[in-house]
C-alpha cells in the first residue's frame, strides 16, 4: 500500500501534464476565437470517453448497487460547467498568460484555505514548495513582455480557480464509493449537459473541420478524459492541498510546447521562472503522504 500511495503525486503531475497541452491544442483550432465552444465540446468528449472506458473497463459494475448521493454528484457536475465558463470568460477579457497564471497559481491558495476550514494547517513543505511553483509562475508568465491585465477578468480566472478546487475537495469523496472513471465521467457528463446551453450563443462548427476535429479529440481525451483519471487516482492518494500545489506543472508543460511546437523563445526570467517551479514541484512530489 504504501508504494501506490507514492504514486500520487506522479499521477497528478502527470494530469497537469495534460492538462498543460490544452493552450497548445487550442492555439491550433479553428475555433480559437470561440472559447465557450472550445470548452463545451471539451467536456462533453471527455465526459463522454470515461463514461465509455469505465463501462469497458467493468468499472461501471463496480458499486453498482450503491446509490449515488445527487447533492455531491449535483455540486460536482455544476462546478466543472462553471469553472469552464469562468475560466473561459476571463482569458477573453485578460488573455491567457495572465488568465491562466490568475486561475492556476490561485490553486494552492484555495485549497490551503480549505484546509483551515476543517482544522488542517498546512505544513512547512507544503508553503515552501508552493512558495516556490507560485513564484517560479510569476517570472514563467510575466517575461513574455507587456501583458494585458484586466481586474474582472482576473477576479473570473481567480473564481474558476476556486471552483476546481471546491470540485476536487467533493469528487475525492466521491472516489471513496466508487471507480475513478465512474465518477469523472459521470460528474463531467453532466457539466457538459449544463454546459451544452452555450453552444446556442457560439459557433461550433469549428470541430468539422480536419484540424478542428483532431483538436477537439485531442482537448477531450488527452487533456480531459485521460488527464481526470489520472488526477482523480493521483488524488485518492494525496491531499487536496498537495494536489493543487502539483497541478502547477501545468504552465511549465504549456511554456515547454510553445517552444518546441509554436516556436516561442524563453527569456532568461522565464527559465528562471521554470527552474523555480521544477524545484517547488520537486519539493511538493518527494513528500510522502
Amino acid at each position: 500500500m504504501p508504494a501506490a500511495r507514492s504514486n500520487g503525486p506522479l499521477f497528478v503531475v502527470l494530469a497537469a501534464i495534460l492538462w498543460g497541452t490544452g493552450g497548445t491544442a487550442q492555439a491550433l483550432a479553428p475555433g480559437a476565437e470561440d472559447p465557450l465552444s472550445v470548452g463545451a465540446l471539451k467536456i462533453g468528449i471527455g465526459g463522454a470517453a470515461m463514461l465509455a472506458f469505465s463501462v469497458m473497463s467493468g468499472g461501471w459494475s463496480k458499486g453498482a448497487s450503491a446509490k449515488w448521493r445527487p447533492f455531491p454528484v449535483l455540486a460536482c457536475a455544476m462546478l466543472v460547467a462553471s469553472y469552464q465558463v469562468l475560466f473561459f470568460t476571463g482569458i477573453t477579457l485578460t488573455g491567457v498568460a495572465v488568465g491562466t497564471l490568475s486561475a492556476i497559481g490561485s490553486l494552492p491558495v484555495w485549497a490551503g484555505l480549505i484546509d483551515l476550514l476543517f482544522g488542517k494547517r498546512p505544513d512547512a513543505r507544503w508553503l515552501g514548495a508552493t512558495s516556490l511553483a507560485v513564484a517560479g509562475s510569476v517570472l514563467l508568465v510575466g517575461s513574455g513582455g507587456s501583458l494585458s491585465v484586466d481586474p474582472i477578468g482576473v477576479l473570473l480566472c481567480i473564481a474558476s480557480g476556486g471552483g476546481l478546487v471546491a470540485f476536487t475537495a467533493i469528487a475525492k469523496g466521491l472516489l471513496e464509493e466508487r471507480p475513478h472513471s465512474v465518477v469523472m465521467g459521470v460528474t463531467f457528463t453532466l457539466g457538459a449537459v449544463l454546459l451544452s446551453p452555450t453552444l446556442l450563443f457560439s459557433d461550433p462548427g469549428w470541430v468539422l473541420s480536419p484540424t478542428g476535429l483532431a483538436v477537439a479529440l485531442e482537448l477531450g481525451l488527452g487533456a480531459t478524459a485521460l488527464a481526470y483519471i489520472l488526477f482523480a487516482n493521483g488524488l485518492s492518494r494525496v491531499s487536496v492541498s498537495t494536489a493543487a500545489t502539483l497541478s502547477l506543472a501545468e504552465p511549465l508543460t504549456a511554456a515547454l510546447l510553445g517552444v518546441l511546437i509554436l516556436g516561442e523563445r524563453l527569456s532568461p526570467t522565464a527559465m528562471a521562472g521554470m527552474a523555480l517551479l521544477v524545484l517547488g514541484l520537486l519539493l511538493a512530489t518527494v513528500r510522502r503522504e
